[in-house]
Formats: C-alpha cells, sequence, structure tokens
C-alpha cells in the first residue's frame, strides 16, 4: 500500500528520469547528426520557443554575444537555422529553425511525438487538468528558484 509520502516520492523521482530521459534523446540526436551540447541546445530552444533574437539564445544557453554569434554561423551554414531581419528592430535579426533542420530531425523525434500524443490522449479531461496544472507549477518553482539563484539571493 502507498502512502502519500511514498507517492511524493516517486512524483518527484519520476519528474528528476524525465530530465535525465529528456537529456539524454537530445544527445543522442546531436550525436547522430554531429553537433556540440551547446549548438543541440539552441536548437531545442527555437524548437520549443519558436522565433527567438540572438539575445533571447545568449540566455538560454548562457553563451556571451560572441559565442552566440559563432553559433549562430555555424547553425546557419549548415542550414539549420535562418536569420531574418527583426520587424520591430531594424538593426536586430530573428532566428528561425531552417526546413533541413525539420527534415533531418524529423524522422528521429516522429515515433517519440505520436507515442507521447497517444499518451496524452490516455488521459481524461479532469486528469488532464491536473497533470497540466502541476507539470505548470513544477516549472514555475524551477523558474523561480533559477532566478533567485541568478540573482544570489540563495
Amino acid at each position: 500500500m502507498n502512502t502519500k509520502k511514498d507517492l511524493e516520492g516517486r512524483v518527484m523521482m519520476a519528474a528528476r528520469e524525465n530530465n535525465i530521459s529528456a537529456i539524454l534523446f537530445r544527445n543522442s540526436i546531436r550525436n547522430r547528426v554531429g553537433l556540440n551540447i551547446t549548438d543541440s541546445e539552441c536548437l531545442s530552444f527555437l524548437a520549443i520557443k519558436g522565433v527567438l533574437t540572438a539575445k533571447d539564445l545568449s540566455h538560454y544557453t548562457g553563451l556571451t554575444t560572441g559565442s552566440t554569434t559563432a553559433m549562430l554561423d555555424r547553425l546557419e551554414q549548415a542550414e539549420f537555422i535562418r536569420r531574418k531581419p527583426n520587424p520591430d528592430d531594424r538593426r536586430g535579426v530573428l532566428i528561425e529553425i531552417h526546413e533541413n533542420w525539420t527534415q533531418t530531425v524529423g524522422p528521429m523525434v516522429s515515433g517519440i511525438q505520436k507515442a507521447q500524443s497517444e499518451l496524452i490522449a490516455s488521459y481524461s479531461e479532469a486528469e488532464l487538468e491536473i497533470i497540466a496544472d502541476f507539470l505548470t507549477r513544477f516549472t514555475d518553482n524551477v523558474k523561480k528558484y533559477t532566478q533567485m539563484i541568478e540573482q544570489g539571493s540563495i
């Protein structure tokens, strides 16, 4: 019989295992296409967030602006990203995923995307509300404590 404390521990362990499996999954893709970890993470951020600025990518990757420019040059040369003018800042550029990246990784991620969609669809609306609430609040906690660490308050 599971106690509430046992279930809380299982949830925390499952969340940690999810983080590990996501890292290993991205690493397997980056190894397969010959990317370094930073370039791979940049592409992951773009795939999740959509169009970003170089400044956004510097923040997400922890790179200096010069290193970010070098990374973007590599990814553009490989036709994995595309730079386009920023309509809100005539000196700025926006970064987006190039179709070549989508075509390269598509076959590697289509199976997991289908499996995850089927898993999500197997839950009721009420269960999905709880799952979405948990994941949102769990993520908000991580963001809050990340910011506190960055600000030096802990």
